[in-house]
């Protein structure tokens, strides 16, 4: 669609500077209606609070404010958690989890009044950007996408709260923004300030969901997480709801200093970054997730599940939600968590997150077995047999090099 073809435009929008400058931009350059959209993933309400008033000041015609908070929890993270996906070995995945329901809510609005057009704040460098435009392409293939980074001519702080000060809209942010920061229930990122340099370690001030692991009590505590078919129903033996839950872990986890890493990734775009992440109450549920699967999961099905750990963190950091790839991942993990019922004990320690007790209905674990001491269930005597055969290739290479050695 032509520029001045469009007439509404709904930006995801959450009071910064970057999309406080780009509702009079849209206004300006596209001569539109904005509707501003914002998701409440759990952020927090510090981030929410007058939200409404500051997209209108800034020139939108209207802000939608979508609670999203049970869905995103209940439809993204903990799907992704019976994948036991974990991006390059450390992160949890939390901006990208949070991306597609983001995307979805957007087209939904965008739908409601009307819109021609989608708009983000996503600068030319991230991966966000490719995430929801790959969400925008698959739910709303008619709609135009405008990134204003890649558009304007603006290119630092500096610009934007000039830009915003010739037009007189107030914004309460500065010049210097030392951390980018993202947050959501499941966790909260940080990049930029010293962290651009890997050779420098974070200070105190870039953490601020956790307790430093060194002030953390000197006392360990367990928690209690109850699973049925692979979901979280309770913790500490109270039943909750999925966003509920994660809100409790937080708060235990996050006193004990739990969930903190600190990597340097591959972005999507094909440059590294580096960035700190606190995800507390997460990293305890994916600790206890994959103890009961040890438990109750054979061999051959947990290799499987890693294989679908491998290949859905990299759809879910790709922006690739909404594809048949993303539900048939989804869907093994969802046969393989069906027997995963049962009680994980956790022990919370100075930033460790351990699991020290497990059960389950459907454990394949058996005392009868495992023993070292005498038993009536397993005559060591078979393994002879089964070792022969289990090494039968092995056997016969050796013995065609034996004789094409002579």
């Amino acid at each position: 669609m032509k520029k001045d073809q469009i007439k509404k435009v709904v930006l995801a929008y959450s009071g910064g500077l970057d999309t406080s400058a780009i509702i009079p931009w849209l206004k300006e350059n596209y001569h539109c209606e904005v509707v501003a959209f914002a998701a409440d993933v759990g952020q927090g309400d510090e981030e929410l609070e007058g939200l409404h008033e500051k997209a209108i000041k800034s020139g939108a015609s209207e802000c939608y404010i979508v609670d999203l908070k049970e869905e995103f929890v209940s439809d993204y993270i903990f799907p992704t958690i019976t994948t036991g996906a974990v991006y390059e070995g450390q992160y949890l995945l939390g901006t990208s989890m949070a991306r597609p329901i983001i995307a979805k809510a957007q087209v939904e609005v965008a739908r409601k009044v009307g819109a021609d057009a989608l708009c983000h704040g996503c600068t030319g460098k991230g991966n966000d950007q490719v995430r929801f435009e790959g969400a925008f392409s698959a739910l709303a293939p008619d709609l135009t996408v405008i990134a204003p980074w890649r558009e304007w001519d603006m290119v630092s702080r500096e610009d934007l709260l000039n830009y915003l000060a010739e037009r007189n809209i107030e914004t309460t942010a500065s010049a210097t923004k030392i951390y980018s920061r993202d947050a959501n229930a499941w966790h909260i990122s940080h990049e930029g300030g010293e962290l651009e340099d890997p050779w420098c370690e974070p200070t105190k001030q870039v953490w601020t969901m956790t307790v430093d692991p060194e002030d953390a009590p000197n006392e360990a505590e367990r928690v209690t997480l109850s699973f049925e078919k692979g979901r979280l129903v309770k913790v500490n033996d109270v039943g909750m709801s999925p966003y509920e839950s994660l809100v409790e872990l937080n708060k235990i986890a996050s006193a004990h200093g739990v969930g903190r890493i600190d990597i340097v990734e591959n972005r999507l775009v094909g440059m590294k970054s580096r960035g700190c992440y606190e995800t507390p109450g997460g990293t305890v549920i994916m600790a206890a997730y994959k103890a009961l699967e040890s438990l109750v999961l054979d061999k051959n099905a947990l290799k499987y599940r890693e294989q679908i750990a491998l290949e859905f963190s990299h759809v879910m950091y790709d922006g690739r939600w909404f594809t048949p790839l993303n539900d048939a991942l989804l869907a093994g993990a969802a046969s393989l968590a069906e027997p995963l019922t049962g009680d994980i004990v956790v022990k919370l320690y100075k930033g460790q997150a351990t699991v020290v007790q497990r059960r389950s209905p459907s454990s394949l674990y058996s005392e009868d077995f495992a023993t070292f001491g005498a038993d009536d269930v397993y005559d060591q005597s078979h393994a002879e047999g089964f070792i022969r055969l289990y090494s039968l290739s092995s056997r016969i290479k050796a013995m065609k090099n034996a004789d094409e050695a002579k």
